[in-house]
């Protein structure tokens, strides 16, 4: 098929002064230089078959609209596409300011390589055939196989090879500007956010160092760990019901001390500062945006003006597409979005189910490993499977909010993206989060107690938290999710695609011809093995970006929700996030297509996202504290019942005697009747056990709640309260303080709104066309006249003609039948262009 090149009858001349050659060439550009916005990929179809018949009728679409259409057939059929000028000038047209239209009428700049692939992307995908065939239906229906827009050998991308997609600059500032010259400024935002993300999350991570070290140096230092190392002599309640025998506190020395170094006065004040840390992030990185934003002069860019402006550039007859909504299909939406949340807590139900017969199980042993650790065993392989179902059900979640999405049916691209974001976000926080609110809120608090205990299907007790507290059993599950996330997702995220590119690239790999002694070799197209290198690259979709975003933003949510419980969370993150950065960046340089740029001035949907997590930060981290964490208990120990307290004694430490005081008694005769508890360990003899203690504040007689389960209860209840409305407090205090926009991006968009209307009065003011002389009684001389007759007045004639309108009276032309001169209006001095 030879390349042609036919001009679209629909154009239109936007401004009447253009003086620019029609054909899309360029006198100035050495001729055999050849630059090609997209390529179509198709496989080869038989003449006369109804693939090829469709995509002839698309690419004869294309031909209309002036379209350059180019054919390399390999293996496959390529055609390589270019738009002529005249869309792009449209474009500058539509979107350029009304007084840089007036003061550069003869100015017309090239359109950025990212706005032009833009642009050619939005018409190809919404260029209809006369079969009312989209490029997304010919695609569905193996027309097309692939289109992208090409990698090219330019100045900017061997800079980002080397300097940005290399593993030997993690440490350095990354070059956004020539991030977004090539990339646009969608992606160029979400690496600033990512970097700056990351920059902060440094100093958290100080902090949480700082915090899990000192909780290290305090490892054998606790009074509350040493009366667990030194209670010989209390006998704890069996941990089942079969085979599980009495034990002593004793054994649980050094499960007490890791406990104490997570759950110590540190982790308060540092679950309020990483609150403050939240907020003041957003903030800065609010004022970072907007710095960026203004520099690239999009502050203020309206989407929709840009959506609307390449729709009539597209199609002349285009109507826009009316805002619409539904009461009916809103409420069908809400419901399936609560069922499927439904869905996500009861496989967090089923993996709570499992940890507790795989504690059963354990414990039931025939290995004395995992009959002693059978409760960590049962946290870490529970921790494990919750990985498991997280990717599984990160795949069902995306087709999910997918669906609703086309239920819902959004106006514009822009809208579907943030319905998917809110759908996609929330599926996937009940996904990774459930397992974990569990864990923190109910475990070993709604289990009962020895001789009436809950237990699923009347046979399997749920489980109790350790005598040391439930911390630790968060902080393992944290820790598990945490490292398989950051590990082996990176891993596949990188080794996936550097596969599956060097198989497509074996597999496309030509091979060589031998030449016959004397034969020439035929020269081979250039563009031949540019679109193939292309070609061989891995696919993006639509939504990779958004995939890149997701998974940072639930890194965010682990690292500020539940920090309270793992003070290295930021830690994990920052190292992370350093990998991260070159991990995209090789990703989208070399083993990647050229992602289709798209306009931005904010990260979008995702700041609202990030705020909500902030808020859920306070509160999850409060709960933490007041419910998880042994901290409020101890408290109200301290200033109760403690020694200090009831014997005026200053001379111990006021915690002493705490674990005697938090376990409660049990009568063993009060076993339920199929508790079978088996004399496993010498030291005991069966009939001398009389009483066993457990994890409670419950009366020895009725084994009903003490008063100071009461006392401990209202504590948790004022310090949540408390906490809350002070870390909210401080976080409104923080978002007043640093103002969203700094002062001098205030004071430059305060300055160009005064020099634009400084511009906007020197054209109110009486004037002709450009080089027009004004006399003092406001009419134009006889060089402004003979302007308007020899240059203007043909370029108005044909425009009004075109489209049918009437054409103003020229100055100082005989108008109407009787002749008489009609000079342009004196008060105003203005030329109506059409």
């Amino acid at each position: 098929m030879p390349s042609k090149h036919l001009q679209g009858e629909d154009e239109i001349l936007l401004t009447p002064w253009r003086d620019f050659p029609v054909e899309d060439t360029d006198p100035f550009a050495p001729p055999d230089e050849e630059k090609w916005d997209f390529v179509l990929v198709s496989d080869i179809h038989e003449v006369g078959s109804e693939k090829e018949i469709k995509r002839k009728k698309f690419l004869d679409e294309l031909s209309k609209k002036g379209f350059t259409i180019k054919k390399i057939e390999d293996k496959k059929l390529f055609y390589g596409v270019r738009a002529p000028k005249q869309i792009f000038q449209k474009y500058q047209g539509l979107l350029r300011k009304p007084n840089n239209r007036l003061q550069n009428p003869n100015v017309h700049q090239d359109v950025p390589v990212t706005t032009r692939i833009q642009i050619v992307n939005f018409i190809l995908q919404n260029t209809t055939t006369p079969d009312l065939e989209k490029l997304h239906d010919l695609m569905k229906k193996k027309v097309f196989e692939a289109t992208f827009p090409l990698h090219e050998k330019e100045e900017v991308r061997e800079f980002l090879k080397e300097k940005w997609a290399r593993w030997r600059g993690i440490f350095c500032q990354q070059p956004i500007e020539k991030i977004r010259c090539y990339f646009g400024e969608k992606v160029a935002l979400y690496f600033a956010w990512l970097g700056w993300y990351t920059y902060l999350l440094g100093i958290a991570a100080v902090a949480g160092t700082v915090v899990f070290v000192a909780g290290i140096t305090v490892f054998s230092s606790s009074q509350v760990s040493k009366e667990i190392c030194e209670a010989s002599n209390t006998i704890m309640c069996p941990l089942c019901d079969q085979k599980c025998s009495f034990w002593l506190l004793s054994d649980t020395c050094t499960y007490a001390k890791v406990t104490h170094m997570i759950d110590n006065e540190g982790t308060v004040l540092f679950a309020m500062f990483m609150a403050i840390w939240a907020t003041v992030f957003l903030e800065l990185w609010k004022r970072q945006r907007a710095t960026v934003v203004t520099n690239w002069d999009l502050y203020r860019w309206d989407e929709e003006e840009e959506e609307l402006a390449m729709e009539l550039i597209n199609n002349l007859q285009h109507e826009p597409q009316q805002y619409q909504h539904s009461y009916f299909r809103s409420t069908v939406i809400l419901l399936l979005v609560l069922l499927m949340i439904a869905v996500l807590i009861g496989i967090a139900h089923a993996l709570v189910i499992y940890r507790v017969i795989a504690m059963a199980l354990f414990t039931q042993s025939n290995f004395a490993f995992l009959r002693e650790q059978a409760n960590t065993m049962a946290v870490m392989t529970g921790a494990v499977l919750h990985y498991i179902t997280i990717v599984v059900m990160t795949k069902v979640n995306r087709r999910v909010a997918l669906y609703l999405c086309d239920l819902e049916k959004p106006r514009t691209f822009s809208q579907r993206e943030n319905n998917f974001t809110v759908k996609i976000f929330t599926f996937q926080f009940f996904t990774n989060f459930s397992s974990l609110i569990y864990i923190a809120f109910f475990l070993g608090r709604i289990n009962g107690h020895p001789g009436n205990y809950v237990r699923i299907a009347g046979k399997w007790r749920l489980e109790e938290c350790h005598p040391s507290g439930c911390i630790t059993d968060l902080f393992i599950q944290m820790a598990i999710i945490m490292l398989l996330k950051q590990t082996i997702s990176n891993v596949m995220e990188y080794l996936v695609p550097w596969i599956a590119h060097k198989l497509r690239k074996k597999q496309q790999r030509p091979k060589k011809r031998r030449l016959i002694l004397g034969e020439e070799e035929e020269a081979e197209d250039p563009c031949k093995r540019q679109w193939l290198s292309n070609y061989q690259l891995n696919e993006v979709n639509i939504f990779s970006l958004f995939d890149e975003f997701l998974e940072m933003v639930i890194q965010y949510s682990f690292t500020t929700i539940f920090v309270a419980a793992f003070p290295l969370a930021p830690l994990l993150a920052f190292c992370n996030n350093l990998f991260e950065i070159r991990l995209d960046a090789i990703k989208m340089m070399r083993l990647c297509r050229r992602m289709v740029p798209r306009k931005a001035n904010d990260i979008g949907i995702w700041l609202h996202v990030l705020e909500a997590i902030g808020i859920l930060a306070v509160i999850g981290n409060g709960l933490v504290i007041a419910i998880t964490s042994d901290f409020i208990p101890m408290q109200v120990y301290k200033y109760t019942y403690s020694p200090c307290m009831t014997e005026n004694n200053t001379g111990v430490d006021c915690s002493t005697g705490y674990i005697n005081h938090s376990l409660s008694i049990f009568r063993v005769q009060d076993f339920e009747p199929y508790t079978n508890v088996p004399e496993m360990q010498p030291d005991f003899v069966r009939d001398e056990i009389k009483e066993c203690r457990y994890r409670d504040y419950r009366n020895a007689d009725d084994y009903s709640y003490t008063v100071q389960f009461w006392h401990i209860f209202a504590a948790r209840l004022a310090f949540l309260i408390l906490f809350e409305h002070v870390a909210l407090c401080v976080k409104l205090i923080a978002a007043w303080y640093v103002p969203d926009v700094p002062q001098f991006v205030k004071n430059q968009l305060l300055d160009r709104k005064h020099s634009n209307l400084h511009e906007e009065l020197r054209w109110v003011m009486p004037q002709k066309v450009p080089g027009a002389a004004v006399l003092r009684d406001g009419t134009a001389s006889s060089r402004s006249m003979m302007e308007y007759s020899t240059e203007v007045q043909p370029l108005l004639t044909e425009e009004n003609e075109k489209h049918g309108l009437e054409l103003p009276p020229q100055p100082g032309s005989a108008a109407g039948a009787g002749g008489t001169a009609a000079a342009p209006p004196a008060e105003t001095g203005h030329v109506h262009w059409l």
